[in-house]
């Protein structure tokens, strides 16, 4: 059985994050990873093109150690700034439920109606009961305005599939306080190389052993017991950075269990349901200078975005999103019915003779057995404070990390970062600049 100061389950971003730190400082540390690659759910598919499946962009470069590192490593960006689920600032192409495009003024009067709903937002959320889902809230907020029915419909979809869209989860699943942190400081970027490299980077001069499954941790204030079907590791301190989601299925036994806060916690965080889909086209039929499709109505409950990448690689390619309900509903569907469903939209939008697509790709986070899903969210009832509880030290010994542990900005691959930043903090018991991640020696 092997001896080293701190082991590391995980090696995605905040597995590695911890472990370069640590390692710079002096510690011996081994990092122990399920899959066959490093990364977790920042994961570049390079086997036709560049597909990033996981994580894609810097939400904010402003301040981000995300953006630092992806500067101080030489990867490519390029701006796109999504907004949260934005409703204009960009070109978007607004189709109203009847398919027809919406002219410039029906897209601004759009677009005006969510913002003023937005602006009541912040006082309805504040003054919210506890168990208040973020359909409480909205509902509360759109019936201030005084509107049609219609007009209202129109704004309570978008607000549907924001929160499906920045969450993955149903409106009513969503606690009134699940967007709070859905703030953005400065551009957003994409990486045309793929997000990938950053992991790859991290991991460089890091002992990770890849295809070791964890199936227990033991701890005590005597240290920690990292068991493995491979073989176990012995340690003064254990960082564990899998997914919620793998916490939840029980196939990581954490002995003694989780203490009261960290628990509780956990309970009120969820893995969601959100998948990418791409399609490739023979041509780009939706003209140049779009950034988003849209649509509007009964025929957008699943299929209601389409964001254009092709600016990326000069390949024509639609990314859309199977989130909450839609992913949930088409798990188990085949590539061609998924195309088929969404196709069926774009028709409706474009007419008939669009071109097939040459080549589907889709995600499968729902399935995965280390993840169970794309990205933590909070559950009705839950508070932003859930998150820093989660990764409330154990025993002196144990850590948990990743980026449903950080309250400022969860569910993003900067709040994986920082949260394995905190860790080493933690674990060396003083403060670590975060840039010796990339500026080493």
């Amino acid at each position: 059985m092997e001896q080293v100061d701190t082991v590391v389950v995980g090696a995605g971003v905040a597995g590695l994050t911890v472990a370069r730190l640590l390692q710079d400082a002096g510690r011996t540390v081994i990092v122990l990873e399920a899959r066959d690659r490093v990364g977790g759910r920042v994961h570049t598919d390079r086997s036709d093109g560049v597909v990033d499946l996981g994580a894609s962009w810097i939400h904010g470069v402003d301040g981000s150690p995300v953006a630092a590192a992806a500067e101080a490593f030489g990867m490519r960006t390029q701006e796109f700034t999504v907004g949260g689920y934005q409703v204009d600032s960009r070109p978007i192409a607004s189709h109203g439920p009847d398919g027809r495009r919406l002219s410039p003024e029906e897209a601004r009067a759009f677009a005006d109606d969510v913002h003023a709903v937005d602006a009541a937002l912040p006082a309805v959320i504040a003054a919210s009961a506890p168990e208040a889902s973020y359909r409480d809230v909205t509902e509360e907020a759109l019936a201030t305005q005084g509107w049609s029915a219609d007009r209202t419909q129109r704004v309570r979809e978008y607000l549907e599939h924001r929160a499906e869209e920045q969450y993955g989860a149903w409106i009513e699943d969503l606690a009134a306080h699940g967007l709070d942190d859905d703030a953005i400081e400065g551009d957003e970027v994409v990486f045309p190389d793929g997000y990938g490299v950053l992991p790859e980077r991290l991991a460089e001069g890091l002992d990770v052993r890849l295809e070791q499954i964890v199936t227990r941790v033991d701890w005590s204030e005597d240290g920690v017991w990292v068991r493995t079907p491979r073989g176990d590791v012995m340690a003064d301190s254990a960082v564990v950075t899998v997914p919620v989601g793998v916490l939840h299925a029980g196939i990581l036994e954490i002995v003694p269990p989780l203490p009261a806060v960290n628990a509780a916690a956990l309970g009120r965080l969820r893995m969601n349901a959100f998948e990418k889909v791409f399609l490739r086209f023979p041509e780009r039929f939706w003209g140049d200078g779009v950034y988003a499709i849209r649509q509007q109505g009964p025929e957008a409950r699943w299929w209601h975005s389409w964001y254009d990448l092709t600016p990326l690689h000069d390949d024509p390619l639609l990314l859309t999103f199977a989130a909450g309900p839609a992913a949930v509903a088409t798990r188990d569907w085949s590539d061609a019915e998924v195309q088929e469903s969404i196709m069926r939209q774009l028709r409706r939008l474009y007419g008939d003779g669009i071109p097939e697509p040459t080549r589907l790709h889709r995600t499968a986070w729902q399935d995965d057995p280390f993840a169970h899903g794309s990205y933590a969210y909070m559950t009705v009832g839950s508070a932003t404070s859930d998150h820093d509880d989660l990764a409330a030290p154990i025993g002196g010994v144990l850590h948990l990390a990743g980026e449903a542990t950080w309250t400022d900005d969860p569910a993003t691959v900067p709040a994986a970062m920082l949260s394995g930043h905190r860790a080493a903090e933690r674990i060396l018991g003083r403060a670590v600049p975060i840039e010796r991640l990339w500026v080493q020696g």
